[in-house]
């Protein structure tokens, strides 16, 4: 199974959304190892956020390594790894922002590095697939907060 976003995101709990979603669309990417989509459409009470433009825009993107690293060999004396190269992963998603009124929108963000141990997918697949899952739902119980945090400022 590849990574893929389906249409539409449910997203996370937020003051002032109820039962958030937002319709995607596939995008043309502007990498070779990258996949993006577009908010095409949002649904759910509550506020509603501008949609995807050329000049706000509002996508969610993913990247693989180019090139995938390997394990080298084990130190001969000790049969350890001199050192474990990591495949690094990347999720942003990015949503144009008013900063004062009147003003054209900037581009505001969240970005998630993955890193995995080179050979941790054959070793380890099960550790792997823990760490993302314990990601998500980190990611899912504090979605609520994150939005209070970056619009407060309080943690």
């Amino acid at each position: 199974m590849t990574m893929n976003v389906t249409s539409p995101i449910t997203g996370g709990a937020q003051t002032g959304f109820t039962s958030p979603t937002y319709t995607n669309v596939l995008d043309q990417s502007t990498d070779v190892n990258m996949k993006q989509w577009a908010v095409t459409s949002v649904g759910g009470a509550g506020n509603t956020p501008a949609l995807h433009s050329a000049s706000s825009p509002f996508t969610a993107s993913v990247w693989k390594p180019k090139a995938f690293k390997v394990l080298g060999k084990p130190n001969p004396v000790t049969g350890l790894l001199p050192n474990v190269p990591i495949n690094v992963y990347k999720i942003i998603v990015r949503k144009g922002t008013v900063p004062l009124a009147g003003q054209p929108p900037a581009i505001s963000y969240v970005k998630a590095e993955i890193g995995i141990a080179a050979g941790a997918d054959v070793a380890s697949p099960v550790d792997v697939r823990a760490l993302m899952s314990a990601f998500v739902g980190v990611c899912n119980q504090i979605s609520s907060g994150a939005g209070d945090t970056a619009v407060t400022g309080l943690l």
